[in-house]
């Protein structure tokens, strides 16, 4: 029984940026849930975040979500800017065309859609009700749905050059064919 559907070891990428980028966060994430577990604080993050309708903290949720793709964001512009470093002069640089493609169009996505959106709605998210008076948004649940629907689309994102050889964005190639 494969629990894992056709995903095997080969299908990792044995590059070394991606297994220390992997090794990082996977260390990083660790020592979080650690951290989160020896002040016994699951609880309190289950009853008072993770399942808030408060307007307020859920934008906070937001930011923080936003602020943490801003970090992957940053990392692949430190990338594509050590490649442009490094290929000066007729070098190769550290990483094929294909990857700096893809790292390319991975930044811009990550940027716009899991930066720039996030941040609006979550400082809204904050804000808004305030102004106009009213104690919380017109749809809590919705809000917060909206919310861990946004989590579930930013972790594949997040994970999705860690498990594949090649990501499957195009860049420019996503625009409409112009000759259609």
């Amino acid at each position: 029984m494969n629990l894992l559907g056709k995903l095997t070891f080969a299908d990792i990428p044995h590059d070394p940026i991606i297994i220390t980028t992997l090794i990082g966060a996977g260390i990083g994430g660790l020592l979080v849930l650690a951290l989160i577990t020896k002040f016994k604080l699951w609880g309190y993050l289950w009853k008072e975040w993770f399942t808030s309708v408060d307007h307020k903290k859920i934008g906070v949720m937001y930011l923080i979500i936003a602020f943490v793709m801003l970090l992957r964001g940053f990392a692949d512009a430190i990338m594509m800017r050590a490649q442009q470093a490094m290929a000066a002069g007729g070098n190769e640089g550290f990483l094929p065309p294909h990857h700096y493609d893809q790292i390319f169009t991975a930044h811009g996505v990550i940027m716009i859609f899991f930066v720039a959106m996030p941040l609006i709605t979550g400082l809204m998210n904050v804000v808004v009700p305030l102004q106009i008076g009213a104690r919380d948004v017109a749809f809590p649940f919705v809000n917060s749905l909206s919310f861990w629907l946004f989590v579930a689309g930013a972790g594949p994102v997040m994970m999705r050059p860690r498990f594949q050889k090649s990501m499957p964005w195009l860049g420019e190639k996503m625009t409409p064919l112009l000759g259609a």
